[in-house]
C-alpha cells in the first residue's frame, strides 16, 4: 500500500467514488464488519463508548459543541465527529475538544483501505469509519456522532445510538430526503433505536409525527411535552427529565452564544445517557460557548463581521431573528449550493440587508450558478453585485463589501460552509 500523507489521501478520496453523496448502509456496514473482524482476529477487539447520535436540519453542530463542552467540564473523555470542516479536515474528528492528528487519521485510512477489498466508499463514508476507529483507540467515555445527511441511510447510522437526538425538521436536501417535512422527519427518525431514548427538539410537528415516533419503539422525550425551556433577555432556564423520570431544573443559563434550544437539547440528551450533571459545571461549560460559523462574530479592520452557515429557509429565519437593529447598515456576502432553496433563504432576510455581494462557490461542482443567484435577488425586488469566480469570487465579494463598509456597518457572511470558510481563511 502506498505511503500517503493526509492531503494525498483526501485528494484520492474526493476523486475515487462516482458520487459525492450515495446514501445507503450496505457498503459501509460491510466494511465496518470486516474492520471489526480483523481487529478481533488480531487480538485488538473494537470497543466503542456510549454513543449519542445527532440528526436534524439545523442545530446539529451546536448540540455537539454543547454536549462536548459539558462533558469535558465534568471530566469525561469524549470524542466528536462533525462535518463538513471549515479549514482543516482534522476538524471532523475531535478527541477531548482537539482535532485529531494527521497520523491517527492516516492510520485509520490505511486500515479501511486494507479492509474494504473492492467495495467503493464515498469521501464521507471513509471519514465516518475513520472517526470510529480513532474513537476506538482513544479510551473514551462518550462519542458524539453528527449525521451527515438525513439519518436512516447515513453512514453514521451503522452505529446503534444509545441516545438519538433529532434537533429540527425543515425542508433541505429534498433531492435525497423527500420534498415534504413528513418524508424528511421519517428519514431523521431513522437514527432511533427501540427502547432507547429519543430526544426531539422539533415543536412544530409535521403531520403524523406522533405515529412516526411510536413506530420507532424508542423512549421519546419531546420539547414542550417532556422537557422545556423558558427564555428571557439574557438568561434562560431548562427543565429536563432525568433518566428515572424526575424533573431537573437548570436555571440562569446564558442566552448569549449558541441558541438556548440547542443547549437545552444537549442537557436532555446527556441526562438521557445517564450523565450525572452538576449545575455549576454546566454553567461554566455553557458560559461564552461559541462555535465557528454559528453567529460567530469577528472584527476585520474595525468592521464587525458575523459568520453564519445558514443554508436553508429555516436557518435564514433564525438568522434574521437574531440580527439586532444597528446604527449602520447590514451587508450580505452570500452564496449557496445548487440543492438549496436560495429564494427561500433570501425572503426572510430581504428587508434586513442594504446591499448584497454574491459569487459562485468555486471549490465544488454543486455551486449555484451566478445568474441564478442574481435572478432570485431581482425577482425579490433586490439588487446585488455578482463577483465572477475569475475575478476573485467569494473572496473578492467579501473584500469589496469590507472596503465599502463603515465602522457602524455589519457584514453578514452566510449560505454555506464554503462561504464561511472563505472568510475564516482570510483571518488565519
Amino acid at each position: 500500500m502506498p505511503d500517503r500523507c493526509l492531503a494525498e489521501w483526501l485528494t484520492l478520496l474526493e476523486a475515487r467514488h462516482p458520487s459525492e453523496i450515495d446514501l445507503g448502509l450496505d457498503r459501509v456496514a460491510a466494511v465496518w464488519s470486516e474492520l471489526i473482524a480483523r481487529r478481533a482476529q488480531a487480538g485488538n477487539p473494537i470497543q466503542l463508548p456510549t454513543a449519542i447520535t445527532v440528526a436534524g436540519t439545523n442545530g446539529k453542530g451546536s448540540c455537539i459543541a454543547s454536549m462536548q463542552a459539558i462533558l469535558l467540564q465534568h471530566g469525561y473523555r469524549v470524542g466528536a465527529t462533525t462535518s463538513p470542516h471549515f479549514i482543516d479536515y482534522n476538524e471532523r474528528i475531535c478527541i477531548q475538544g482537539e482535532a485529531a492528528c494527521d497520523a491517527a487519521i492516516v492510520s485509520a485510512f490505511n486500515e479501511i483501505e486494507a479492509a474494504r477489498a473492492d467495495i467503493s466508499l464515498t469521501y464521507f463514508e471513509f471519514g465516518s469509519l475513520a472517526a470510529l476507529l480513532v474513537f476506538a483507540d482513544a479510551d473514551l467515555d462518550m462519542m458524539l456522532l453528527e449525521v451527515g445527511l438525513g439519518g436512516r441511510l447515513d453512514a453514521i447510522n451503522i452505529i446503534d445510538a444509545d441516545v438519538a437526538l433529532v434537533t429540527s425538521i425543515a425542508l433541505d436536501h429534498q433531492a435525497w430526503l423527500g420534498d415534504t417535512r413528513e418524508l424528511i422527519a421519517a428519514e431523521k427518525l431513522g437514527i432511533a433505536r427501540p427502547g432507547k431514548p429519543l430526544v426531539i427538539g422539533e415543536a412544530d410537528s409535521p403531520q403524523g409525527f406522533a405515529e412516526m415516533i411510536a413506530a420507532t419503539a424508542a423512549r421519546a422525550l419531546r420539547i414542550g411535552i417532556d422537557f422545556s425551556l423558558h427564555s428571557q433577555a439574557e438568561w434562560f432556564s431548562a427543565e429536563v427529565q432525568a433518566i428515572d423520570g424526575s424533573k431537573r431544573l437548570f436555571a440562569h443559563l446564558p442566552v448569549a452564544g449558541l441558541l438556548p434550544i440547542n443547549k437545552t437539547l444537549s442537557l436532555q440528551a446527556l441526562l438521557s445517557a445517564g450523565v450525572d450533571l452538576d449545575d455549576a459545571a454546566v454553567s461554566r461549560a455553557l458560559n461564552n460557548l461559541s462555535l465557528a460559523g454559528r453567529q460567530q462574530q469577528l472584527d476585520f479592520n474595525g468592521v464587525k463581521v458575523i459568520l453564519d452557515v445558514a443554508h436553508n429557509p429555516a436557518a435564514a429565519i433564525a438568522l434574521a431573528h437574531h440580527l439586532p437593529p444597528i446604527a449602520g447598515r447590514y451587508c450580505a456576502v452570500a452564496s449557496v449550493l445548487s440543492d438549496k432553496d436560495w429564494a427561500g433563504i433570501v425572503a426572510p432576510l430581504a428587508a434586513i440587508f442594504d446591499n448584497w455581494h454574491i459569487a459562485e462557490i468555486s471549490d465544488t461542482e454543486r455551486s449555484t450558478k451566478g445568474h441564478t443567484l442574481v435572478e432570485v435577488l431581482y425577482n425579490a425586488g433586490l439588487s446585488g453585485t455578482l463577483h465572477e469566480v475569475a475575478d476573485g469570487g467569494l473572496e473578492k465579494a467579501f473584500l469589496t463589501a469590507l472596503e465599502e463598509a463603515s465602522t457602524d456597518d455589519t457584514l453578514v457572511v452566510f449560505g454555506s460552509f464554503h462561504t464561511v470558510s472563505t472568510v475564516l481563511n482570510l483571518k488565519r
